[in-house]
């Protein structure tokens, strides 16, 4: 018996009957020999971990744009957040934890620059509009490339199927993606709002206090609540559910988030200049399409603003802000 087979039996044993199985996995669209070493879940896992695309997450904008200090959660460190409360969930619930943190490790993969204003920008720009949950199973099917050169990782269907399905009206066909689906939400709930007092934009005492009696006070106390809450209200169901009571406070306080920081004024002046940022790319990028890089050129079966779109989606903020102002500001020279 091989390492992968032990682990397999192992699942069989000791997870839940709710959990889902390496075994029973629907598989891959391009079929491919099994590890001797790893699950499929596990692969799906490492493979995320090495993308380019991940990596590219570390430069991406969670909420603040280019913010003065070191201390500020980026798009990676918000994966990384949301993959460590996931797995404690899903440990505690005795759930496939492989899969739950291949979940959550690719579910913001397709991201834009700039954050959620990047995301507006192409969602206005695009025919058919642009989601960063549809974007990231593009990112994993299409665009990101494996090691052999082979377009697309080719991952399992249970992990594909949490990352398209981490928002949204669908939900996700595992408890491992309601997991991650839930998680994500606790994460930024409580990293914004420590980013936004670390701004200045925030204090403590201006959360409402409707939900700082059910959820307690600071960050720390916040997660603790949600967490225990979501493990003890899941235990030994075949769902995955906060208590109304909690819910309630958790989804009040994501309200007041939208109204006081992601809505203010202050954001809707820099949502304004990266939409014509991201517009004034689109639109460069459309009508020079020589200037893309060969894998985002003509050849391809995308229309060729999908193409444009995929290429500014899989930016860094740095690297937009390159772009635009190597196509659109002089610079000095002399004669």
């Amino acid at each position: 018996m091989n390492i992968r087979s032990r682990e397999e039996e192992w699942e069989r044993q000791y997870l839940s009957p709710y959990a889902a199985l390496s075994v029973e996995s629907r598989g891959r669209v391009q079929p491919e020999p099994e590890c001797e070493v790893r699950t499929p879940f596990q692969r799906d896992r490492d493979r995320l971990l090495h993308s380019k695309a991940f990596r590219r997450l570390m430069g991406k904008t969670q909420v603040f744009i280019s913010p003065v200090g070191d201390h500020y959660r980026t798009r990676l460190t918000h994966t990384l957040e949301v993959a460590q409360i996931s797995r404690t969930v899903a440990r505690a619930l005795r759930l496939n934890e492989a899969l739950t943190e291949a979940i959550a490790l690719g579910h913001d993969l397709g991201h834009t620059p700039f954050g959620h204003a990047g995301e507006s920008a192409l969602d206005q720009l695009l025919e058919k509009g642009f989601r960063h949950n549809e974007q990231s199973l593009r990112v994993v099917d299409v665009i990101e490339t494996s090691r052999e050169g082979q377009l697309g990782l080719n991952l399992t269907y249970e992990v594909r199927n949490g990352i398209l399905c981490h928002t949204g009206d669908e939900w996700p066909a595992t408890l491992e993606g309601a997991v991650v689906r839930i998680c994500d939400r606790v994460a930024y709930i409580n990293h914004d709002i420590d980013d936004a007092i670390r701004a200045g934009l925030l204090r403590e005492e201006d959360l409402p206090e409707e939900c700082t009696e059910v959820l307690g006070r600071g960050r720390k106390a916040r997660i603790d609540t949600m967490v225990k809450d979501l493990i003890n209200h899941s235990w030994d169901k075949p769902e995955i559910s906060m208590s109304p009571l909690v819910a309630q406070a958790a989804d009040t306080l994501r309200a007041f988030l939208f109204e006081r920081i992601y809505l203010a004024q202050s954001a809707a002046e820099q949502k304004e200049k990266i939409h014509r940022l991201i517009a004034a790319l689109f639109q460069y990028y459309l009508t020079h399409p020589q200037e893309l890089p060969e894998q985002f050129q003509s050849g391809s079966q995308d229309e060729p603003q999908v193409l444009v779109a995929d290429y500014i989606a899989g930016m860094t903020d740095r690297y937009a802000l390159a772009e635009f102002e190597k196509r659109f500001l002089p610079k000095a020279w002399s004669l």
